[in-house]
C-alpha cells in the first residue's frame, strides 16, 4: 500500500481494532496516491479496486485507500497547500469532492463508493488531516453535537469553529488547510466525535490520520486506525500513541532515494534500544 498506509485485516479481530490492539505482520493493499496524487477520481478509484479484488485479494490484499485531498475541488487554482477550494458541509466537516466522486451529491459522502467496495469483498479507508479545515475556522462553522443532535451548545451558548480551532498549531506542510483542535474543550471533542461518526456512516473501514488524538472505541462500527505522528516520531511519541492506535508510521514518506532509506537506521536503533516501537 503506497504511503506506507493499508492493514491486512487477517491480523484484526473486531476486539482488536475496537480496543487499539496492533498487527503481527505488515498491512496489504493499495493506497491511491502514488498513481494518481489526490485528483483521482470515482470511476478510476473503483477500476483499480476491481484489479485489486481480482488480482490480489487472493493473496491477502485486502484494502483500498483514497489518499489526501479527495475534498478539493480539481479545478484552476487549486493544488495541495492551495485554500478556498474544499468541499465542507454545513458543520464544517470535510465532505468528498463531488466533482471527482459523482455518487456523494446530496449529503452521501462516501458511503455507496464503501458499499461497491464491500461488494468486491474489500475493505474500504480513507486518509484524514488532523483537526480543522481553516476553511471551517475562517467560516466559524457551528459544530455537530451527535448526541444531542443540532449545533453544540454549552455555557448557555453555541461554539463555532473558531472556539476551538488553534490557529497557531497549524498543519507544517499544508498551512492553507488544516490546524489542531483544542480537545481540552466539551466542543472540540464534539468535533471530532462527528467526524468519527461521519466516517462510520458512511462505511469506513481504514482511517489513516495525520493526527487524531481521540479513540474511536465509542463507535458502533469498528474502524482500523493508523496514525501518522510526523517525521520526526520518537519512542516516547510512540509510547504516547501505542494505547489509541492500531498502527502508526515512525518515518516520513520513502520514495526511490537512498537517504529515505539511510535514515530508517537511526529511527530503528533507536526504537529497538527503547523498546517502544517493536511493542
Amino acid at each position: 500500500m503506497g504511503s506506507g498506509k493499508g492493514e491486512n485485516d487477517r491480523e484484526f479481530s473486531e476486539a482488536a481494532v475496537r480496543g487499539g490492539g496492533q498487527a503481527s505482520s505488515p498491512p496489504r493493499g493499495w493506497n491511491s496516491y502514488d498513481s494518481f496524487l489526490w485528483t483521482i477520481s470515482e470511476a478510476t478509484f473503483l477500476h483499480n479496486a476491481e484489479i485489486v479484488s481480482k488480482k490480489l485479494l487472493p493473496y491477502g490484499y485486502e484494502y483500498v485507500v483514497v489518499d489526501y485531498l479527495w475534498y478539493r475541488r480539481n479545478i484552476t487554482g487549486a493544488y495541495e497547500n492551495s485554500y478556498g477550494y474544499d468541499v465542507l458541509d454545513e458543520w464544517g466537516r470535510v465532505v468528498p469532492d463531488p466533482g471527482r466522486w459523482p455518487s456523494s451529491v446530496g449529503g452521501k459522502g462516501f458511503k455507496e463508493v464503501a458499499d461497491k467496495v464491500h461488494a468486491m469483498g474489500l475493505k474500504f479507508g480513507i486518509h484524514v488531516m488532523r483537526g480543522m479545515s481553516l476553511q471551517a475556522f475562517n467560516g466559524n462553522t457551528p459544530i455537530l453535537d451527535v448526541i444531542k443532535g443540532g449545533a453544540y451548545k454549552e455555557d448557555n451558548r453555541q461554539w463555532g469553529a473558531k472556539d476551538i480551532g488553534l490557529i497557531e498549531k497549524k498543519c507544517g506542510w499544508m498551512d492553507n488547510g488544516f490546524m489542531s483542535v483544542n480537545i481540552a474543550t466539551g466542543a472540540g471533542k464534539a468535533f471530532l466525535r462527528s467526524l468519527y461518526q461521519q466516517y462510520a456512516d458512511w462505511g469506513v473501514d481504514f482511517g489513516n490520520c495525520v493526527a487524531m488524538k481521540l479513540t474511536l472505541k465509542e463507535l458502533d462500527r469498528p474502524i482500523l486506525y493508523s496514525l501518522s505522528p510526523g517525521k520526526f516520531a520518537t519512542p516516547a511519541m510512540a509510547q504516547d500513541v501505542s494505547g489509541m492506535v492500531n498502527m502508526y508510521r515512525i518515518t516520513a514518506d520513502d520514495w526511490d532515494t537512498w537517504a529515505d532509506v539511510e535514515s530508517h537506521f537511526d529511527i530503528s536503533r533507536s526504537g529497538r534500544a527503547a523498546r517502544e516501537f517493536m511493542a
